[in-house]
């Protein structure tokens, strides 16, 4: 299993797992088992349309098939970088950055799915000899596919204790994502232990703007970060 190294937007340096070819091949067809299953229950369902001419027939045919067009694009927009392949095998994409995929960076990946998948299959053989596991797609939109740590949820690594009568203070939190506060946490806790003043203040720099925090009610960094990530778990823990 290779090794991805993101560098931050703090210059911190954070290693996860890069997902390999067979986790990505076999969620692969998990996801191409769901559209396979799709087309037969609507079969069984539609049939064929015996009354209708050839073009009436083919409009409606493409009609039905946007789900499976644009099945990869539009759950990995929704999941934040998984299709319900990828869930099961516990992957997620990513920016090489660390940072959640946007919208057209998912563009990008399922545009590349016509030369990595349908160009007789150019994207796992890319993914064999890259050292990122990257198919074309991720390499035009600069991410990569990561296997979450632990086999579990990657929110599970940004749990905190929280008392029951716990108090947020900065509510603009809930515009950062999973990803956000997963990297936040790792960026702490290494600062921290290592004292690293100036990448402490840069992280609460950063986490003042990317959240858009107006106002900052604690002077201490390490207080402030600690709060973040305590209000986030507030905000998040029953979504």
């Amino acid at each position: 299993m290779s090794e991805l190294q993101i560098n931050t937007t703090q210059n911190v340096k954070i290693t996860f797992n890069a997902a390999g070819g067979g986790e990505r091949l076999l969620a692969f067809f998990i996801d191409w088992a769901i559209k396979i299953g799709y087309y037969l229950i609507l079969n069984n369902i539609f049939g064929v349309f015996e009354d209708m001419d050839s073009w009436s027939q083919m409009a409606i045919n493409t009609v039905l098939s946007f789900p499976v067009m644009f099945y990869t694009l539009a759950l990995e927009s929704f999941l934040q970088g998984q299709t319900i392949g990828k869930k099961a095998l516990k992957i997620r994409v990513v920016k090489i950055d660390g940072y959640q995929a946007s919208f057209s960076d998912y563009v990008v990946r399922w545009f590349f799915r016509i030369a990595d998948i349908y160009m007789l299959g150019l994207g796992f053989f890319v993914m064999l000899f890259n050292k990122k596991t990257q198919r074309l797609g991720d390499m035009a939109a600069g991410t990569a596919v990561i296997l979450l740590k632990d086999s579990v949820n990657i929110s599970h690594t940004i749990l905190e204790n929280l008392k029951q009568d716990y108090k947020p203070t900065y509510p603009n939190v809930i515009k950062l994502s999973d990803n956000d506060a997963r990297i936040i946490k790792d960026t702490f806790v290494t600062a921290r232990l290592s004292r690293d003043y100036e990448t402490l203040i840069k992280l609460r720099t950063k986490i003042v703007e990317v959240a858009g925090i107006k106002e900052v009610k604690h002077n201490n960094d390490v207080q402030f970060i600690d709060v973040i990530l305590k209000d986030y778990n507030f905000y998040t823990q029953d979504m």
